[in-house]
């Protein structure tokens, strides 16, 4: 068996948010790694990352940094992607990409593990990690489409700043701490660094994530609607998102609707079944006042659900609340699990 030894895994990005939490995570799930190299870009070569009381120099990713590389876990951007996640397979990687470069591409499966793991044998070489919205809402909504069908989606989300980077909660934080005394700020990141306007965070709500596209919808709203069908292989089904910025610093909440296929079930029902469904931790006690907010989500792998509550009007319509850290779950810790699952598969060569 090979995987004894462990695999030689690259970390392309290694100095950004994503990057390290994805180095803490191949860690703390102890991910069989024989020998781990980390890249970046050149603006960030040479710096010294402490791993377990070793410590690595990153290095600066270029397509020969991937000779006998295994599995190459992305998340440096897009454009960093496409330029060498199809170097790293073509030098017989795997390449997890945690950007949005290659997750609509119909030749490249698009994984939440508990959601679509078989869609893994249909790599070649490139797997697309979902956007981080995308992954806790499809993870709560699965068992239940498994079990009732599902014809329909609305969903808010009230997404953290981390989402947008580092960058993006230093300015919340400072922009709060200013605000608190009085002084002036000047917004330059949020919605979107490269847009025309910027805007407040702290005491806010943006209703902006990503840019706007002709049909009013912004990228990030439509990369959820898209996602969701191809994830679920469902294209006919009905979904539409309204996606929010709010001054919270890791873990994305969502307000969902959905319709199932099947009536007369109640929402009883659709607790037990996800109180044992993988990846899922259920929080609803509405008597007790519990259910999850990102405050205690952050750190944990889970999605955490609650709030489920019958529509008062559509028999088969249904409201619930989830949260996750879009970090973890909604980054690093899908990436490793797909990793996990290339390995437990005998996808890695």
């Amino acid at each position: 068996m090979r995987e004894h030894n462990g695999f030689h895994v690259a970390v392309v990005g290694a100095t950004g948010a994503v990057g390290q939490q994805m180095i803490q995570t191949l860690v703390k799930e102890n991910f069989p790694i024989r020998e781990l190299t980390l890249l970046s870009s050149a603006r960030s070569a040479g710096k010294k990352v402490m791993i377990k009381g070793q410590e690595y120099t990153v290095q600066e990713a270029k397509p020969e940094s991937f000779e006998g590389v295994e599995i190459a876990l992305f998340s440096a951007g897009g454009s960093v992607s496409k330029e060498l996640a199809p170097e790293a397979a073509k030098r017989g990687a795997i390449v997890v990409d945690n950007t949005s470069a290659f997750r609509m591409d119909e030749n490249i499966p698009l994984v939440v593990p508990e959601v679509n793991e078989g869609d893994l044998h249909n790599h070649n070489g490139i797997i697309a990690n979902p956007n981080c919205s995308t992954i806790q809402m499809v993870v709560a909504l699965e068992p239940i489409r498994q079990k009732y069908g599902l014809k329909k989606i609305i969903v808010s989300t009230y997404q953290a700043v981390s989402g947008a980077g580092a960058a993006a909660v230093e300015e919340l934080m400072e922009q709060t701490k200013s605000i608190l005394n009085g002084e002036t700020y000047e917004p330059s990141i949020l919605p979107v660094k490269s847009d025309k306007n910027h805007y407040q965070i702290a005491f806010n709500a943006i209703p902006q994530i990503d840019k706007f596209q002709d049909n009013g919808y912004t990228y990030e709203e439509m990369k959820m609607i898209n996602e969701t069908k191809k994830i679920m292989h469902l294209p006919e089904l009905h979904v539409s998102a309204t996606c929010v910025r709010l001054p919270v610093a890791v873990g994305h909440s969502e307000s969902v609707y959905f319709e199932i296929e099947e009536g007369n079930v109640s929402a009883s029902e659709i607790k037990a079944l996800l109180k044992d469904a993988p990846g899922v931790i259920l929080q609803d006690d509405p008597e007790n006042q519990v259910y999850p907010m990102p405050a205690d989500c952050v750190g944990k792998n889970d999605v955490f659900v609650g709030r489920i509550r019958k529509d008062m009007d559509e028999d088969r319509g249904f409201h619930m609340w989830v949260v996750s850290d879009n970090l973890l779950k909604g980054a690093a810790w899908n990436s490793v699990q797909i990793a996990e699952s290339l390995v437990k598969l005998g996808l890695v060569k």
